[in-house]
């Protein structure tokens, strides 16, 4: 049985959905954009 930290290790990175670019992984990182894109500004 494999255990919980090999299985978290395995999961593929996070990409954002508006322009495909890996996210940095966050202690509270649960959204699925990017900080540029989610920037205010834009």
């Amino acid at each position: 049985m494999e255990s919980i930290v090999e299985f978290y290790k395995k999961l593929p990175k996070k990409k954002c959905q508006s322009c495909g670019q890996v996210i940095e992984e966050k202690a509270d990182c649960y959204g699925n954009i990017c900080d540029e894109c989610d920037h205010p500004a834009r």
